[in-house]
């Protein structure tokens, strides 16, 4: 049964995984430095005198929250550029530096993603999935919204939609069936919100990225409480998770749930 299913669960920590391939690349008119292909796809690490997870620029020549970008020279004929990843801006940098095993993203996905915000996460997302994918960006602030929108003018796999994640049926004309659904809504009901988009438009056996603020649920409550809950709310309604991993340091009362929706074809 689903309530009584076994999830790999992690506390979070500041490193970095090892397990990478590499190869060396020197920034223009600077120091050596070595990009390493992350074991995630779409994701890496730079080593210099701090290391930082990043991703390849979908759009080179420009930052999209002032991060760091780094220009280097593929065996000294390609020009490439790399934008570094905050983990204390985006959820995902941070269960990524903090062990999860799986985020699910691949080049040419179709991904829903919840709670956009000013695109930060997003964009790195859009950096992954490539071109050949699309991430449908759903943000109830107009004062977000109008950053979306100037983002996607660059970037065009991003779909800004300026709607409530609370109301799927006001924006279905947008989307078709997605791969993966990623959930960063910091709502009481946020359980509810992700099982609704899911029940429209999560294809089956698509995956799931769930952020949980325990304090916007119950700040009186233990916060492990609170993310048993949540889970449970999801299981009932065809969710296996596979994994819960805890943010901190870079988030306090912060988890991540990643897993699969409707598999019953696939067990």
């Amino acid at each position: 049964m689903a309530g009584n299913m076994e999830i790999n669960k992690k506390m979070g920590k500041n490193s970095f995984n090892r397990k990478t391939n590499t190869f060396q690349k020197k920034i223009q008119g600077g120091s050596k430095i070595i990009i390493e292909q992350h074991r995630h796809p779409g994701v890496f690490i730079a080593r210099g005198k701090e290391d930082a997870l990043c991703t390849k620029n979908l759009t080179p020549g420009f930052s999209v929250y002032g991060e760091k970008r780094i220009s280097t020279d593929k065996d000294n004929t390609e020009e490439e550029e790399f934008r570094v990843w905050n983990p204390f801006r985006s959820k995902l940098a941070a269960a990524i530096l903090g062990g999860v095993d799986d985020i699910y993203l691949r080049p040419g996905m179709r991904v829903l993603y919840l709670g956009a915000a000013n695109g930060t996460t997003v964009s790195h997302i859009s950096d992954i999935i490539g071109k050949e994918g699309v991430v449908y960006a759903v943000e109830f602030s107009h004062r977000s919204g109008r950053d979306l929108l100037a983002l996607a003018k660059r970037r065009t796999n991003i779909v800004p939609i300026i709607e409530d994640a609370r109301h799927p049926q006001k924006y279905r004309m947008f989307l078709s069936m997605v791969d993966l659904i990623f959930s960063d809504v910091a709502q009481p009901d946020q359980a509810r919100i992700v099982i609704i988009n899911a029940h429209h438009f999560l294809r089956t056996g698509g995956h799931f990225i769930v952020t949980i603020k325990a304090s916007c649920i119950d700040s009186t409550a233990e916060a492990s409480l609170i993310f048993a809950r949540e889970i449970q709310k999801l299981q009932k309604e065809s969710f296996r998770p596979f994994e819960q991993i805890t943010l901190e340091p870079y988030e306090r009362d912060h988890a991540i749930v990643l897993g699969r929706y409707r598999t019953q074809k696939f067990i």
